[in-house]
């Protein structure tokens, strides 16, 4: 009887019935029947309809990747040097919970300008994953409310990963669309009127998406009110080294926090400034009071690690080791993060000679004074919108570009394109 069932099923008539019938009865008990499509990725949506596009002349200013002036990716000759070195000497072990211990030392150090005590240092996936072990953390140990206070705007990715972890997300005011500037008067005045003690969160450089920096003197000015206020400070810091192309200036913020006695959180990622997007390698830094409170920390972000991913990648860590422990590594990264921001720099200059040639009477000097790969231009939706629909080229709706994406090739007609509408 057993056989002959099975032989029946077989048949193609009773097959189909048969698969009918299982599918009927799974569909009938399934769990997702109720969830509803989610909106899709504004980016992730940019760029499928870069790609579907099939004009000529179409330019991709959505992406926040590293491209070189072809408009290709970068990989950097440190990285292919470091990557020799580890080819064919590595094994596949599991890192520690922590990650890679020479990895660790050397992000430290890179970001502090030394290893220091009183930090708790651990690799992550990237910095997306250190932020989530941060909310993660903020929200199970710190003191005070169960909110953060992130600028507006901030990278659009901040929100749901601290909605995510469970804490009440906030803003204050950064950017002043009037000047395409720093909104200075602002900013302080809403870290005045914060409840004291509150989780402040900063972009150490390279502001994701306006590109707007503090000077080095705005810095201080922040950093006493803050101090004032007692709030505890989380920087996340993404772009050390692309932004300036000097990695010790880029971390000026950081260090002078760090400096004056702040307790904080720092967030660090190595995705732009050693182009391993993929390799998802990260860091989080939790600065202590003193070695005792360091190692009740250390304790406890284990714990919450180890059931979120219980260790991370390690090829990726590798190569940032082998290039921060090696002097001549360590300089020919430095030529290449700076080549990268020159050619960011250089762009930017370009983009406005461009508009000027054109007869555009708008003041565009906030292209060249924002810094890192992204400008915000002062576009309005509309315009972005005709951007799109009649020149092909493709950026955000708020006005964002990455000025990765403009090339010496494309800088003429992303000109045109920004000037006629």
């Amino acid at each position: 009887a057993t056989v002959s069932v099975l032989n029946c099923s077989s048949h193609p008539t009773c097959h189909n019935m048969f698969l009918r019938t299982r599918v009927g009865r799974f569909a009938a008990r399934t769990a997702f029947g109720g969830v509803q499509m989610g909106p899709a990725d504004p980016i992730l949506g940019l760029t499928v309809a870069y790609n579907e596009d099939k004009d000529a002349s179409k330019v991709n200013l959505g992406v926040g990747a590293y491209r070189d002036d072809a408009g290709k990716p970068f990989v950097l000759e440190a990285v292919r040097q470091a990557e020799t070195r580890i080819a064919g000497n590595m094994d596949h072990e599991y890192a520690g919970i922590t990650g890679v211990p020479k990895f660790v030392k050397g992000a430290q150090s890179l970001l502090f300008g030394a290893e220091n005590e009183r930090t708790v240092t651990s690799q992550t996936i990237s910095g997306t994953g250190a932020l989530r072990v941060a909310g993660e953390f903020l929200h199970k140990f710190f003191p005070g409310a169960k909110e953060i206070y992130v600028p507006s705007p901030t990278w659009g990715n901040h929100i749901p990963i601290f909605k995510d972890s469970d804490l009440d997300v906030k803003t204050y005011k950064y950017y002043k669309a009037d000047t395409c500037g720093l909104d200075l008067a602002g900013m302080l005045a809403d870290i005045k009127a914060m409840p004291e003690g509150s989780v402040v969160l900063l972009h150490a450089c390279a502001h994701n998406p306006t590109g707007v920096d503090p000077t080095e003197e705005e810095w201080k000015e922040i950093e006493a009110v803050i101090r004032e206020k007692n709030h505890y400070v989380f920087f996340d810091s993404a772009y050390q080294g692309f932004a300036s192309g000097c990695t010790e200036r880029d971390a000026f913020a950081v260090r002078h926090f760090y400096d004056q006695g702040h307790s904080m959180i720092v967030t660090q990622s190595f995705a732009k400034n050693m182009g391993l997007y993929g390799e998802r390698t990260g860091a989080i830094h939790i600065v202590c009071s003193d070695v005792d409170e360091k190692k009740r920390v250390e304790s406890q972000l284990k714990i919450l690690i180890r059931p979120m991913y219980s260790n991370p990648p390690i090829f990726g860590a590798r190569v940032v080791a082998t290039i921060l422990e090696d002097a001549e590594l360590t300089a020919k990264w430095k030529e290449e993060v700076k080549l990268m921001a020159d050619r960011i720099i250089s762009m930017r200059k370009a983009l406005v000679d461009e508009l000027t040639a054109l007869g555009s009477t708008k003041d565009w000097t906030h292209v060249e004074k924002q810094i890192g790969m992204f400008c915000f231009t002062g576009l309005n939706a509309d315009q972005c919108k005709r951007m799109i629909e009649e020149f092909h080229v493709y950026l955000t709706s708020n006005g964002r570009i990455s000025m990765a994406g403009v090339t010496s090739g494309n800088v003429k007609h992303v000109a045109k394109a920004m000037h006629e509408v």
